[in-house]
């Protein structure tokens, strides 16, 4: 893996192989963020990264100016290297152990931004928008990006608004409009 963009372009990062996770493809990742060049500032931007992983989503906004990063993760390992990433390019993200679900419950903050990159095959998945918008963490006309397989289909969300699709990686996009 490797971020893509901004003052860390070009850097590998490499997950050791014991995390459960299934990092975005740099293709996809690519074609996410030329669609979000011209429809965010990133210096502004409060990203919420849930389903954090390797963190990779969160170190390609840090690389492109966001300094207000927070990364969820249940597990031990992966925030272990979110933290250690973080820590060798001196970024001051916050990581949270814990579901997210459970986190998105007891959460306090709003944030402009969220993505989440949950297991495809998460029994409770289709819920996800609808608990997000339910417990008012996203702003007003903040943006909402989950990705998934061709397995769920959150087409009927009153908050979608698109889809793209990037290889077997699916990104669904999802507005608070005020």
């Amino acid at each position: 893996m490797r971020i893509i963009g901004g003052k860390y372009k070009g850097k590998s990062i490499i997950a050791p192989k014991n995390l459960p996770v299934r990092p975005t493809t740099d293709f996809a990742k690519e074609s996410l963020f030329n669609i979000l060049r011209n429809q965010i500032d990133y210096d502004s931007t409060v990203l919420l990264e849930l389903f954090a992983g390797t963190g990779n989503i969160g170190y390609e906004f840090a690389s492109r100016g966001c300094e207000s990063i927070t990364s969820v993760d249940l597990n031990f390992n992966c925030v272990r290297f979110i933290k250690k990433i973080n820590r060798e390019l001196d970024l001051k993200n916050t990581v949270i152990r814990s579901d997210a679900f459970r986190f998105i419950k007891s959460c306090k903050n709003q944030y402009n931004f969220i993505f989440a990159d949950p297991p495809y095959n998460l029994e409770n998945i289709s819920d996800l928008p609808n608990y997000i918008f339910s417990k008012n963490i996203l702003e007003k006309n903040g943006i909402l990006i989950i990705e998934h397989d061709k397995n769920t289909d959150f087409s009927e969300s009153p908050y979608f608004k698109n889809v793209r699709q990037y290889g077997r990686v699916i990104f669904s996009f999802f507005n608070f409009i005020a």
